[in-house]
């Protein structure tokens, strides 16, 4: 069984948010898909296999990280669609059959693939006592991203505030069912990017998600309401970081990047 770790939202290696792709024949049970996830240890694994024609997708495709199954996921999906398109397998647009419905992954003449995704539902709330100092910043506004994302969205001052941060993980898993994303206004748009955020997800096993397109559909209703465009461009400011373009279309979210290949190897297990 074929195994590619592709680095996603990136076009250099080592960079990026990495994940896991197999391509199968058909699922094998549960129990296998999250062994498989827990020895690959990034942050998602995805397996897809081909479905028949005719139907209203061409790949189903499931995430995994080494603790759960997930219900959304950009950067994997994102690295299978670099998979299928630079090995041959799949031609053109390609359509996922998901958890969240069906996800169109469209590649680009320059290599550029774009992911369109359901855009997250956002309702302001009021900070959750104690997630200031889990956080270790002063919320400006808290916002919950709706059942397929199970995080908080929390803008904080600035964008050094966002870079800074060094949480406390184990009490930050007491606030979302996946995490937080933290989020503010970029410090100098001239460096090509209109806001920064990182993601921390303790609940799915992920301290810190080094870039999360996911997390973008509810950045860019967020931000472009903010900013008033609906086409803007978000640095995750993670160790590793990565950027992702986003167009907000109503209640779709385009999300834009580019992924490497790093390894390939067989699955011997």
């Amino acid at each position: 069984m074929r195994i590619r770790i592709v680095d996603a939202f990136t076009d250099r290696p080592f960079a990026g948010n990495p994940a896991g792709v197999l391509l199968l024949d058909a699922f094998p049970d549960d129990d296998r898909l999250q062994q498989v996830a827990l020895e690959v240890n990034h942050a998602e694994t995805a397996f897809a296999h081909r479905l028949p024609g005719g139907g209203e997708a061409d790949w189903a495709l499931r995430w995994f990280t080494p603790a759960t199954e997930v219900a959304m996921c950009g950067h994997a999906t994102l690295a299978t669609a670099h998979v299928l398109h630079t090995t041959g397998a799949h031609e053109g647009p390609v359509r996922f059959a998901t958890r969240s419905g069906v996800l169109v992954a469209s590649p680009a003449a320059d290599g550029s693939i774009t992911l369109d995704f359901p855009t997250a539902p956002l309702t302001p709330v009021d900070a959750p006592a104690g997630v200031a100092e889990a956080l270790g910043a002063e919320p400006r506004a808290v916002l919950d991203t709706g059942p397929n994302l199970g995080d908080l969205l929390v803008e904080v001052a600035d964008e050094k505030t966002v870079r800074a941060l060094t949480p406390d993980h184990r009490a930050l898993a007491a606030h979302s069912e996946r995490g937080i994303i933290a989020t503010a206004r970029a410090e100098d748009p001239a460096r090509g990017y209109d806001y920064v955020s990182r993601c921390f997800f303790p609940n799915v096993g992920i301290d810190e998600d080094p870039v999360t397109g996911s997390a973008h559909t509810a950045l860019a209703p967020y931000w472009s309401g903010l900013l008033g465009r609906p086409d803007l461009t978000g640095l995750q400011a993670s160790p590793r970081s990565g950027r992702v373009r986003t167009e907000l279309r109503g209640e779709r979210t385009l999300l834009g990047g580019r992924a490497v290949t790093v390894i390939e190897g067989e699955l011997l297990a």
